[in-house]
Order: C-alpha cells, then structure tokens, then sequence
C-alpha cells in the first residue's frame, strides 16, 4: 500500500460489491444517463505515493511568503507580537488541548481555574466588573455587544463608527438581520469618528453606540465626547478594544462604557492565517444576567476550599430559547488560556513596556517615512498603525516591498472606496529600528 490509515483492499471492495449485489463500481452509477456522464479520465495529476506527495506539499509552502521569514507591516485587527515560550508549552498539555465544555467541575478544575483567571485579566485590563469566558472572535464578541443592547434596551436601533474594523461592521449586520434591528453608520472624519453626525443620528431609538478604540485606522477616539452623548437617552456604550493597548490608554470602563469586547489574539495567539482567535467580552455588574456564553464562579466546597463552576449559563441549550441571551453554545478555551499564559508571562509591567513600545515605535516610523517624503494622512493621535497616501495602487506598492524583503500594509481602499492609494501600516514591539529605517527608505522611493 502507497497511504497510511487507508485500510481499504481490493479484497473489501469485492466484498462490499458483493453484499450488495453488483459486478463493478461502474453499477452504482448505472441510475445517470450515460450522455450525462462524463466519459474519459479525468484530467487530474496521477495519485503519488506518500513521500512524494510530501515533498510536493512542502514545496508549494516553500512558495508563502511568512511573518518568520519576512518583516510584517501588516495589522488590521491581526498582529504580530512577542509570545513567551511558556505558551505552547502550557497549551500543549493534552488535558487542556482535549477538553471541552467544562460540565463536570469535579474532574475539570484546571480548565476552570484558566478560564476564570482568563475572565479576571480582562475585567482588569479593561476597567470593567466581570468578563466571560471568551467569544469566538473579536467580530462576534462586538456583534453580541449589540444584540445584548438591542435586548437590554427594547430599542431596534444601532449607531456604530465607520472606524469600526469594517468585517466586525458586516458581522454585526448579519446579526442584527435575524433580530430585525437597523444598523446606522456614523461617519468617520479625519480618522475618528464624526461628532456631530454622531448627535444628529442619535435618538430615543438608539440601543447603543459602538466605537472602537484605537480604532481601525489607528487612531484613539474621544470617549468622553462620546459618551456623553451615548448615555443622553441611555443607550448603551459599547468599545472594542485592542487588549494591547490597555497597557498606556485609559481603560473605555473608566470613561464609562457599558460593554468593553475585542479580539485577545494579541496575546499569546499566532496570527494563523486569520484564526481562529480569542474574543472577549466584559461589561458591568448591572448587565451580568445578559451576557452571552457563560461564566466561571469561584466559590468553596463543603471542606472550605477554593474551586470552580460554570455559572449564569443562560445559553439556548441551558434554558428556554425566548429567555436566552445568546445562541452561541461555546467558546475559545484553549485560546483563552494561551491567552491567560501570555498575561501572566508578560506581567503587569511587562505589558506597560510592550505597550508603550509599540506606541514608541509606530512615532519613529511616522517621522521617519516623512523624513522620507511619505505623505502620512492625518495629525490625530494614535497607538500602532496609521495610514500613509501613495502615489500608486496599493497593491503594486507592497508587491515592491515584497520583493525588497517585507510584507507591507493594508489597502484601506479594499473597504473604504475613498481612501484610494491609501496603506495602512502596524508596528508592533518586535519591529526593530532597522526594519523601520528600510521601510521609509523603500517607500520614500516609491514614484
């Protein structure tokens, strides 16, 4: 035989046909007509045996161009950033990397401790009362944020930013489609989000406002402004985050959001081609009972010691389904606890000096590609990433970056027809000065 764990032999095969009572594989087509059916071989390459095919496979991944061989300047709402080693060391241990839903706390303590702990980090991080035990993604997390405003206020109205991540904007409309609630976008001005459109479509009919912040051009929104006017007819704040940032931005619970959701994949969890990652989602005590997926409780058994249960499950398969918060039935354990791994590794300082070099070096970039004649498009303050005007398409621009050893930034025309020749650029903690220093000189060559 040319294949592993491909148990089938020509002896099965006459003996299946024989059960069933045929001659040939040729019978059980006999039902199509024979001008229907295509006639000849197929035109596919010969089946190779397994040492060739894996020679094959590696040398088609040979032909990817990857963050580990060439320098990133791609973000987005994906990053690259430092993971300890301790994560995958943690994360490949097999009664974590096998476990599912913890329903049995008797014999699931570990997976319960991480996940709460993984909860205790992000309310943290985000200057929020509680958080649950994590959401698919990022988008799915802002896109339940809105769901539970809608159900938490009776209003069938949503107000969010253009500076949102613009996937997390078309997942939140695909939800809210099921719901019958309206979606209205606020319009982005100079980078943020507009103010003054913002009070013109505000009104008793709004469940709540969503921003991000930094948002996906980078820059950092004004949250008191907004706030103050999210909170006029008690609609609900709701801001994604980027957990990274945390560590030099003030916190959205301390300018008095509502809902505070976002992608963890920053911590811990490789970019994987775009997941899976880690969402999160944290809120107020007030809105505890609400919360989509569950929770994980700490209390004390009979003898007084600490342990862990899931909690507050209000979830479809929990309760009845008109009382459920939420249809989502999992979560993200094992990223969640590499997020936990990498939060813990990295420290409370050490988030503060990965967070700060990351606003560090995304100013050197920016003064470094004007130095070089790049035209940066705004002023407005920002964390890792900020976009730059070309004087061609973005495409052909990183396909020269490319090929002088980089993989360059986004093409925010792709969602933002208005911003053509505009890139998106991300510096993360692991860019060094050098790398910095060729991008400005390759782009400032740019013609």
């Amino acid at each position: 035989m040319t294949h592993r764990y491909l148990p089938m032999t020509e002896k099965d095969l006459q003996d299946m046909m024989e059960a069933i009572g045929i001659d040939s594989v040729e019978e059980l087509f006999s039902d199509i007509p024979k001008d229907v059916r295509y006639d000849g071989d197929m035109k596919v390459e010969r089946a190779l045996d397994e040492t060739a095919l894996i020679k094959e496979m590696q040398r088609l991944a040979g032909r990817n161009k990857n963050s580990k061989d060439y320098p990133t300047f791609l973000g987005a709402g994906v990053y690259e950033h430092y993971i300890p080693s301790i994560v995958n060391h943690v994360i490949g241990r097999s009664e974590f990397y096998t476990a599912y839903t913890p329903y049995q706390p008797e014999i699931s303590q570990g997976e319960l401790q991480a996940i709460f702990e993984f909860q205790t980090m992000i309310a943290e991080l985000t200057g929020m009362d509680l958080a649950n035990s994590s959401m698919y993604d990022g988008p799915t997390a802002l896109a339940e944020a809105g769901m539970m405003s809608a159900g938490h206020t009776k209003k069938k109205k949503i107000l969010v930013s253009e500076t949102v991540h613009p996937e997390a904007r078309e997942v939140l409309v695909s939800n809210a489609k099921g719901q019958s609630v309206e979606v209205v976008e606020i319009r982005e001005k100079d980078g943020v989000t507009d103010l003054d459109h913002l009070r013109e479509l505000y009104s008793k009919e709004v469940a709540s406002v969503i921003v991000q912040y930094p948002n996906f051009l980078g820059n950092v929104e004004d949250l008191k402004a907004i706030e103050e006017i999210a909170h006029q007819e008690k609609a609900l704040l709701v801001v994604s985050s980027n957990p990274v940032s945390l560590g030099v931005l003030q916190p959205p619970g301390e300018f008095g959001a509502d809902v505070v959701v976002g992608d963890a994949q920053p911590f811990g969890i490789p970019a994987q081609l775009g997941g899976p990652h880690c969402g999160y989602f944290a809120t107020t005590k007030k809105l505890m009972r609400k919360v989509p997926g569950r929770l994980v409780g700490q209390t004390t058994d009979d003898k007084g010691e600490r342990g862990f249960v899931l909690t507050l499950q209000a979830r479809e398969q929990h309760i009845r389904r008109d009382k459920a918060t939420s249809n989502i039935c999992s979560n993200q354990a094992l990223n969640a606890l590499a997020a936990s791994a990498a939060m813990s590794a990295i420290g409370k300082q050490g988030l503060k000096i990965m967070a700060g070099q990351n606003l560090q070096k995304a100013h050197y970039a920016k003064d470094k590609l004007k130095e070089a004649g790049v035209d940066v498009v705004n002023g407005t303050p920002f964390f890792n990433e900020f976009a730059v005007k070309l004087p061609k398409p973005v495409k052909e621009v990183n396909k020269d970056l490319l090929n002088a050893g980089m993989i360059g930034g986004f093409d925010l025309s792709r969602h933002y027809p208005q911003k053509e020749n505009q890139m998106l650029l991300a510096f993360t903690e692991l860019r060094t000065k050098e790398e910095i220093d060729h991008l400005a000189t390759v782009l400032g060559g740019v013609k």
